[in-house]
């Protein structure tokens, strides 16, 4: 990885760059609301609406790009992301905005999908897992400092100014893929049909449930996380925040601690994934009303919120190890349905219930993700194909047991 660092460290600049643009607008959304003259819940849409169409259209526009060099695909991806943050810098109109945050929410998963199977492709096989975490460090970073340096520009400076912001990001790791990244064939060159197949596996879909129910299980209680401070820890603003760039900070660290428990052991890091989530929240739901031990609560919570990234890539990638660029469309779609369900049940905890009882609906996702990997394991090994397989992330991994 000496030699193809640079290259990766490049592909989570842009990784950075993406998440800093789609989750920098939360932190803007009352200055966007009063600048540009719309509602708080209609400016709201500039989030939901991202998300929506990167759920909707991952795994077809990758199939669309799958004959495309990669090189093109990641600097077109990027310049796209660039062009839309100099819109949002330069105009006035909501209507124009929105319209910008459909185009590049279109790239986000064509380019996370390129970039992790080209970073995998990029190593020897036995660093495809360490490669991969590190383009989800980008992913991390972008939650610890794009988002906060993003509210903190526009509450500085201007709007503007963070939007700009996003763009330069965007520019750099273009200049980065343009320099460093080698000629790279588009994929193993599968025909769209080939592509597809692998959606008539009943274990693929297993894991595709397990992933959806991952990531509702974290942004179930991660998406009121202000919210059960402010309420059930009862800290002040200022304290939020920093419990909010505290809970970054340790998940970058805790994304490389996944990726390395990865390595040594896939079945049981992704089997023991959704167990030490709920422990996390049994926690978080006993310490939640008093501020010093939810500091610690804090901390453990964003150590293993971080894991849910890298374990969930890994383990749907493993039934799609043949079309593993397709694979990671469906990731990064059915991770978005995740967020969006888990935001959706956290809100009605919140309304019915009370945020104190938050924890409760992540664990009941966590179960349902238990159950679903389970229920893969006892499936066995995908059956031999024909085909040569091509790791998720372009390496050889055992078969799940």
């Amino acid at each position: 990885m000496r030699k193809t660092g640079p290259v990766v460290l490049t592909l989570a600049l842009g990784v950075f760059g993406i998440i800093t643009t789609e989750m920098g607008v939360v932190g803007v959304l009352p200055r966007i609301s009063g600048e540009l003259g719309v509602a708080p819940s209609t400016a709201g849409w500039l989030v939901g609406v991202f998300a929506l169409v990167v759920a909707a259209t991952g795994p077809f526009a990758t199939l669309l790009a799958s004959r495309v060099p990669r090189r093109t695909v990641l600097a077109v991806s990027l310049a796209v992301f660039a062009a839309s943050n100099a819109v949002y810098a330069l105009t006035d109109r909501f209507e124009v905005m929105l319209a910008f945050r459909i185009v590049p929410a279109v790239f986000h998963p064509v380019f996370f999908s390129v970039a992790l199977t080209a970073a995998a492709r990029l190593v020897p096989a036995q660093r495809a897992t360490r490669a991969a975490t590190t383009v989800f460090t980008g992913v991390t970073a972008g939650f610890a400092f794009g988002v906060p340096l993003t509210s903190h520009l526009a509450e500085h400076l201007s709007l503007a100014a963070a939007f700009w912001f996003g763009a330069g990001v965007n520019l750099l790791a273009l200049l980065g893929v343009l320099a460093l990244f080698p000629a790279m064939p588009s994929g193993e060159r599968l025909s769209y049909g080939a592509q597809l197949r692998i959606l008539r596996r009943p274990r693929l879909w297993l894991a595709v449930l397990a992933v959806v129910a991952v990531f509702a299980a974290m942004f179930s209680v991660y998406g009121y996380f202000a919210e059960y401070l402010e309420q059930v820890t009862r800290l002040s603003g200022s304290r939020v925040g920093a419990a909010l760039m505290a809970f970054g900070i340790v998940m970058v660290a805790g994304n490389l601690l996944f990726g390395r428990l990865l390595e040594r052991d896939p079945v049981r890091t992704v089997t023991a994934f959704p167990v030490l989530y709920v422990l996390v929240y049994a926690v978080v739901y006993a310490v939640g009303p008093w501020a010093v031990p939810m500091a610690v609560g804090v901390l453990l919570w964003g150590a293993v919120h971080s894991g849910g990234l890298v374990v969930s890539q890994g383990w749907l990638a493993r039934d799609a190890r043949d079309a593993s660029e397709f694979g990671n469309s469906l990731f990064i779609s059915f991770s978005n349905l995740g967020i969006t369900l888990g935001t959706a049940a956290g809100g009605l905890v919140v309304s019915a219930l009370g945020a104190h009882r938050l924890p409760w609906a992540g664990a009941v996702f966590a179960l349902v993700a238990l159950a679903a990997v389970l229920l893969r394991r006892r499936l066995g090994p995908e059956p031999a194909r024909g085909s040569q397989p091509a790791a998720p992330a372009g390496r050889p991994v055992p078969a799940p047991q």
